[in-house]
Formats: structure tokens, C-alpha cells, sequence
């Protein structure tokens, strides 16, 4: 590999003056000293040839390999990961065929298989007539910077995730409901499919809080969910607690009888869980009321309205003993 480098100068400290005088250096030694004290890679490029003429030694302590083993662009191409290496290619060699300067972040593979992120700094070489000569460049160790953009990526999604769960319980919450509900109702009226809604209520929930207390209140709620969940566990269908005690299943794609039998199901559930309640009136296990409904939306109809007429059905479930369920308005 030719490794020339070009002269530069030395500076010397001038005693009457006080400032710094240059003295012509013609030893490339310094300049290569300067260079590869740094944790920048320096490297170059011959256009014509597409060949390495010179790269710092510093690539075999970050990558593994020799100096040596850099002897053309395609050297270069291999080391990137697969994932990357396409369009990191197309982009520079696009670049530099245009006479741009650019930059490419890419994950560079090391002799041992693993991977660094690199951040390649690009410079075009052009001769007085325009052409390009050469490629110059430094090479910079990225990773734990992007490892560090990664986390704040990753904490970013989970505090998205925390926004839409429901604390207390860990099931959706009312914001993921309106989100989902919204987007359901348009697909339904687009498509001519069914859509059923289901809102619960937990019975005597007042009178069980007084006689267990909040924190035994907060355990029902989230055993309550849990049921409610695994009544609608099928992809598309969503359990999500509306506030307090009341909690809504919304189904896509789901008919009245289908949508009366996973009522049926979450009710089940629910008494295997044999929650005790002894201040109920209607028996001594926590029991819910259910107000359900099914439609096609038409372009005239109004999501909100179709809410608002399942909670009357779940509180005519309600005055009509609790522990049902309620798909038609009296």
C-alpha cells in the first residue's frame, strides 16, 4: 500500500515577538504522527484505480483488520453489515461520482463477526480541470453514540405504550380506546362489516370497596380485567377500563350472536376467578353487568350515539337485577 503523505510545516515560538513563526517541515513522518495519534481513521482513495493508498492503523484496533488487508473499495463494501451495505454503496459512489462531499453512518463488521457503527466523513479530490481525483476521509467510532440514540428510541416507545395502558391494571385505557374505536368504526363503514360493542360494569362496586377497602378494590379491578381480557384474547378485539369500575370490549368483524357468546365467556371466567363480595346483592361473588350492541355503520351514523346507546343497555342491565347482559333497549 503506498502511504505518501504530504510535507508540512513546523511552528516555532519567537522570543521578541511572542507569536508563532512557521518552519518549513518536508518530514511526512509528522504529519503521519499527527494523524494516527487521533481516534479518527484517516484513509484516501485513488478515483482512477479504486484502490486504498493509505489508511490509518488505528482500523485494526477498532475492526481487527490489518492496514494491509485495505487494498481496494470492494475490501471496504464486504466489511459493511449486509443490512447496510447497498444503499451505503449506491449513496457514496453516487456522491462521489457528482463531486459531493457527504457522510454515511453503517455498521462495519469486525474480523471477529461482531459489528461498530461508523460514521465515514467523505472529502472529493479534484484536479484544476474539474476531475475528480481521489477520495480523502476519516472513519469515527459511533457506537456508543448510537447505542445511546437506540435507548432513548427504546424508552420513547415504552413511555408511548405506558400512554396507552391503563395503569392500575395494565390493559388498554380509554386513550387507546378512542384511538382504536375511531379507526374500527371508519374500517366497518368502509367495508360493510360488523362491529359490536361491549361496556361492563362491576357489580356493587361502591359497597365492595367500603367493606374490603381501596387496596383489596384495586386487586378486584385488575383480576376483573384480567378475565375480561382473556374473554377477547383473539387478534383485532380489545379489552380496555373506561375509568373506575367500567370497562369496554370492542369487536371488529364480530356478529350479535358471536359477540353474546364472548359475554357469555367473560362472565365464565370471571366466576372461576370466585372473587369474594360479601356485600352484593346478587350473591356472594363478584358478578358484572353487560350492555352489548352490533352494527354496520352507515355514513349517517355516529359512533358517539352508538355508545351512548350500549351504556343505556348495560344500565337497563343493571335495573334489571345486574348480573347480565342486555342487547336491546326496552
Amino acid at each position: 500500500m503506498h502511504n505518501a503523505l504530504p510535507t508540512t510545516r513546523q511552528y516555532t515560538m519567537s522570543s521578541s515577538n511572542s507569536h508563532f513563526q512557521p518552519v518549513a517541515c518536508d518530514d511526512p513522518g509528522v504529519y503521519r504522527t499527527l494523524l494516527e495519534s487521533t481516534k479518527a481513521i484517516p484513509w484516501r482513495i485513488d478515483w482512477a484505480t479504486m484502490r486504498f493508498t493509505y489508511i490509518g492503523p488505528q482500523i485494526e484496533e477498532l475492526l481487527g483488520w490489518s492496514p494491509s488487508s485495505w487494498l481496494s473499495v470492494n475490501d471496504w463494501a464486504e466489511r459493511i453489515h449486509e443490512a447496510d451495505r447497498q444503499k451505503t454503496v449506491d449513496f457514496c459512489v453516487a456522491q462521489s461520482q457528482q463531486g459531493v462531499d457527504h457522510e454515511a453512518d453503517y455498521r462495519a463488521l469486525t474480523r471477529h463477526g461482531d459489528y461498530v457503527w461508523i460514521r465515514d466523513v467523505v472529502h472529493v479530490v479534484r484536479r484544476p480541470d474539474g476531475s475528480v481525483d481521489s477520495l480523502v476521509g476519516f472513519m469515527f467510532d459511533i457506537t456508543a453514540r448510537k447505542q445511546a440514540e437506540d435507548k432513548i428510541l427504546q424508552l420513547q416507545r415504552e413511555l408511548e405504550l405506558l400512554s396507552y395502558r391503563d395503569s392500575l391494571t395494565g390493559i388498554a385505557n380509554r386513550r387507546m380506546f378512542d384511538t382504536f374505536y375511531a379507526a374500527e368504526w371508519a374500517k366497518a363503514r368502509d367495508t360493510g362489516h360488523p362491529l359490536s360493542l361491549l361496556i361492563v360494569d362491576i357489580d356493587y362496586f361502591k359497597q365492595y370497596n367500603d367493606y374490603y377497602g381501596h387496596m383489596q378494590g384495586d386487586e378486584c379491578l385488575r383480576r376483573v380485567a384480567q378475565a375480561l381480557d382473556a374473554g377477547v384474547a383473539q387478534p383485532g378485539k380489545l379489552c380496555a377500563r373506561l375509568g373506575g369500575e367500567e370497562f369496554v370490549l370492542l369487536l371488529p368483524g364480530t356478529d350479535t350472536q358471536t359477540a353474546l357468546h364472548m359475554a357469555e365467556r367473560c362472565r365464565k371466567l370471571l366466576r372461576q376467578e370466585e372473587i369474594p363480595h360479601a356485600r352484593s346483592g346478587v350473591g356472594r361473588l363478584v358478578t358484572v353487568s353487560m350492555g352489548i350492541g352490533t352494527i354496520v355503520p352507515g355514513a349517517e351514523d355516529d359512533p358517539a350515539v352508538f355508545l351512548d346507546r350500549i351504556d343505556r343497555r348495560l344500565y337497563q342491565a343493571k335495573s334489571a337485577g345486574r348480573d347480565r347482559v342486555c342487547d336491546a333497549e326496552a
